[in-house]
Parts: structure tokens; C-alpha cells; sequence
């Protein structure tokens, strides 16, 4: 039995939990909060979730948990068969994560947790947000899923990196992130209603 640990409004949590759903592989859930406690640092070395333990060994960073149970589990695939297809996948949801979640992430604190943040701050993120959402969109097909026809990983990390930066970025900026990007608002929407995703987003709030 697979073990999935973290907390449910974690966006990296949900993305996990839908790849294994996705996947139907059985699993439990294991409350756990980040932590650098040795215990936990055992599973994640960050001391961040989620994490999975499969037969006593622990896996950490949900691009690696994809990779993983797109091995163990190859249908239905989260990559495609051919070798480029897949790297543009890959290389797609590398940009989603790193040149526009972990940018709106600077702002975090004063969104979720009232910790303001400087306004140097605020003007590096709106700057290098602009250039991560022109870099995503350069790469986004939306016909009708995010890499093209078929529902790849690049689907998983819109829905949930999205779904966190377009909070943030509302809250602090009060701004639509999305606003002239309406494919990758379309594919959102489409992503909400897929079997997988809404059963994580409505065990979110249980």
C-alpha cells in the first residue's frame, strides 16, 4: 500500500494525490505537516510535502512521484510515448512551476498569512510574472488540454500551480492572472470537471 503524506490544501498534495488516482493505485493518506523534524525529513529532505513511502522507501518532489508512477503504472500515461513529446510535456510543466508559481510564491506570506511584503518585492514579482506567463503561453496548446490532444502531467500542474499563483496574485495584486490568456482559463474550467481533480478538490474541504 502506497502511504501519501501531507495535508490536503497543499496544491503539491493535491497534484500527487489526483496522479495516483488517475493512475488507480490504492493508497492511504497520512496527515503530516511539513517539517524539519529528522522523522520527516527521513521522507523529504526539504522537509516539504508531499511525500510517498512505497514498500519502506520514501519518494519526495511530485515531478519525481509522476515519473514514478508513470513507470509502475503506464496507463493511462501522464507522457506521451514519443521521446520529444514527452520532453515538451516536461519541459512545459517545468515552466508553469518555475517561471510563474514559485514567482507568485514570493507574495505568499502577505496573501495567506498577513505578513506583508516589500513593495521590491511586489515589482519583481509582477515583472518576472509578465515574462513567465509570456514564456508559458509561447508553449500552452489548449486543444483541448494544455500540450495538445491528449491529458498529460502539463494538465496537473496548470490546474494545481495555477490555482494557487491566480489566489495569490488576486489577493496581493488584485489582478486576474489569467486576463489575456484565455486558453489557459478554458483548460482550467475543463480541468475542474475531470473525475480525478474533483474528487481531490471536494476531499479538500472534509
Amino acid at each position: 500500500m502506497i502511504k501519501l503524506y501531507g495535508v490536503k490544501p497543499s496544491n503539491y498534495y493535491g497534484l500527487v494525490k489526483a496522479i495516483l488516482l488517475e493512475k488507480g493505485l490504492e493508497f492511504e493518506e497520512v496527515p503530516q505537516m511539513p517539517s524539519q523534524e529528522e522523522d520527516y525529513l527521513i521522507k523529504s529532505p526539504m522537509g516539504k510535502m508531499p511525500a510517498i513511502e512505497v514498500d519502506g522507501t520514501f519518494l519526495s518532489e511530485s515531478m519525481a512521484i509522476a515519473l514514478w508512477a508513470n513507470r509502475v503504472q503506464p496507463e493511462p500515461p501522464l507522457l506521451p510515448a514519443d521521446p520529444m513529446e514527452a520532453a515538451k510535456v516536461l519541459e512545459l510543466s517545468c515552466h508553469i512551476k518555475l517561471d510563474v508559481e514559485l514567482v507568485a510564491r514570493r507574495c505568499l506570506p502577505e496573501a495567506f498569512f498577513s505578513q506583508p511584503v516589500s513593495d521590491e518585492v511586489k515589482q519583481s514579482t509582477e515583472a518576472d510574472l509578465e515574462k513567465g506567463m509570456k514564456a508559458v503561453a509561447r508553449l500552452f496548446k489548449g486543444d483541448p488540454y494544455a500540450a495538445g490532444s491528449d491529458f498529460t502531467l502539463a494538465d496537473l500542474y496548470t490546474f494545481y500551480t495555477f490555482s494557487l499563483s491566480s489566489g495569490i496574485i488576486q489577493t496581493v495584486f488584485g489582478k486576474d492572472l489569467l486576463d489575456g490568456y484565455p486558453q489557459i482559463a478554458e483548460v482550467m474550467a475543463r480541468l475542474a470537471e475531470r473525475p480525478s481533480i474533483a474528487q481531490v478538490e471536494a476531499e479538500k474541504a472534509t
